[in-house]
């Protein structure tokens, strides 16, 4: 399977996280288990990449952003810069891959440990890239932490 032109992005960051979450998912596809795969961009340009985990139990599965997050922190304390995700096709679906936003548990969670984050997003002609705070403007805010680590 081929790069399709939904898979596109006129930012260099975003063909780059772009690039590796479907290499990744390409790569390790599986009917029912593996649909989509996620990369984080760092300040210092290392590629932090998740694999989508299902689960039987539909809340044990793990999303792929949720893994290449931990992924991230593993390698690195480097601010994180940048994430997409990119969904393969059911082998029942014509459609290409594409690009897919983080889910709204995601977005918290990328938020609460980046954020700064941008994201790709699907456009009319590809990936568009935009801060993740817009796709969520009323972020649950608690007081587990510093207000310091968590922007409003």
């Amino acid at each position: 399977m081929t790069l399709n032109a939904a898979l596109t992005c006129d930012d260099g960051q975003g063909r780059q996280v772009i690039s590796a979450a479907w290499k990744l998912i390409a790569a390790r596809y599986i009917v029912e288990r593996h649909q989509i795969g996620a990369a984080i961009l760092d300040r210092d340009g290392g590629v932090h990449v998740g694999l989508h985990l299902d689960a039987m139990v539909g809340r044990a599965a793990v999303c792929a952003e949720a893994v290449a997050l931990g992924v991230a922190r593993m390698a690195t304390n480097a601010p994180l810069v940048m994430v997409a995700a990119v969904r393969h096709p059911k082998p029942s679906e014509t459609a290409p891959a594409r690009l897919v936003p983080p889910c709204g548990l995601c977005r918290e969670l990328l938020l609460d440990h980046a954020p700064d984050l941008t994201v790709v997003v699907p456009g009319p002609r590809g990936g568009s890239v935009m801060p993740l705070a817009h796709l969520l403007p009323h972020k649950y805010v608690g007081s587990k932490w510093a207000s310091s680590h968590v922007r409003s």
